[in-house]
């Protein structure tokens, strides 16, 4: 029996109607603020003076590091099956394009499906390993956030304030990664002994299989020592990036900044938010960055040209995978 569909968190009508109520909401909370006081004529000349062959070097570091994403999950697919490189990299590229038009992170699915149809490993083991990827992101960046707001004499106050709820996130996440597939015999246990129909029970064995499968991804030594490398590598060329883009346009951002508001930005995208999470970098960037000497216009233009060379690269290799794998489909 086949694994069933993996279903978004806004599956329902009422469960995507609260969700767009919530990141509609928050998305107007943080613009108003982000943009209070905003000389737009200052935005659009910091925006004009933009050195062109220097955003070009972004846009290649920020290429080169969504292959190396591509190569990080590898890493853990690999636990179930030998992806080809090319195939986890369009995967990647499409899944990215996805989070950032679709809601919820519906991203991941787009990609999950992509790999299962061309490898045929189970959509909950390759779900699960897109999800573990995040969590394991999410405790890169707390622990990121930790270090840098103890060497930083500036500590910008919302950051320093959520950094212990989001520590304490993270080490479930850790806990759960670590843990979960320990206690699998208990849950099936458990399983056979609640009164469920069998075909009812079958099916939810085979997705605690497949999820245990997914998580224990990170248990082999090797797999889980490459995976960290190419975590830290990812994040310092991130950093890179916001770099040479503030370079770009006239403004200094040293490498310890970059780390912390990149840590901002992607804690934020955990929250509720519109496609490409507008309103949530605009804030993160004018409330981390105005503490380090950043103007609020500065910072919104630095905002606006980061994400921008994100969504080109993002929309052009997102793009070339949905079209590669529709040609797959049709072949």
């Amino acid at each position: 029996m086949g694994a069933p569909e993996p279903k978004s968190k806004a599956g329902s009508p009422a469960a995507r109607a609260v969700y767009w109520a919530a990141a509609l909401g928050l998305a107007a909370v943080f613009l108003y603020y982000s943009l209070r006081g905003i000389h737009w004529a200052r935005v659009w000349e910091v925006l004009r003076s933009a050195r062109l062959p220097v955003v070009g070097l972004a846009l290649i570091v920020i290429s080169g590091s969504m292959f190396l994403r591509a190569v990080r999950w590898r890493v853990l697919l690999s636990a179930k099956g030998n992806i080809p490189i090319p195939l986890a990299f369009w995967a990647t590229a499409a899944g990215y394009l996805g989070n950032n038009l679709l809601p919820a992170r519906a991203g991941e699915l787009v990609r999950t499906l992509m790999i299962s149809r061309r490898s045929g490993l189970s959509k909950m083991f390759v779900l699960t390993t897109a999800l573990s990827e995040r969590v394991a992101d999410a405790i890169a960046l707390i622990t990121i956030s930790a270090v840098v707001l103890l060497a930083l004499p500036v500590r910008p106050g919302w950051l320093a304030d959520a950094a212990r709820p989001f520590a304490a996130i993270g080490l479930c996440g850790a806990a759960a990664i670590a843990l979960l597939p320990v206690f699998e015999s208990f849950y099936f246990k458990v399983l056979a002994w609640l009164p469920v129909p069998h075909a009812i029970r079958s099916r939810v064995e085979h997705v605690v299989t497949h999820v245990i499968q997914g998580i224990r991804s990170f248990h082999d030594g090797g797999r889980l020592a490459r995976f960290l490398a190419l975590t830290a590598v990812i994040w310092f060329a991130d950093a890179v990036t916001a770099v040479i883009c503030a370079q770009s346009i006239g403004l200094s951002l040293s490498f310890p900044a970059a780390l912390l508001l990149l840590a901002g930005m992607g804690l934020g995208s955990a929250l509720p938010s519109t496609p490409g999470y507008v309103g949530i970098y605009q804030f993160v960037a004018v409330s981390i960055l105005t503490p380090f000497g950043f103007g609020r216009s500065d910072a919104i233009a630095f905002s606006l040209l980061l994400q921008a060379a994100g969504y080109v690269v993002i929309l052009a290799w997102g793009l070339v995978g949905i079209a590669k794998q529709r040609s797959t489909d049709k072949a």
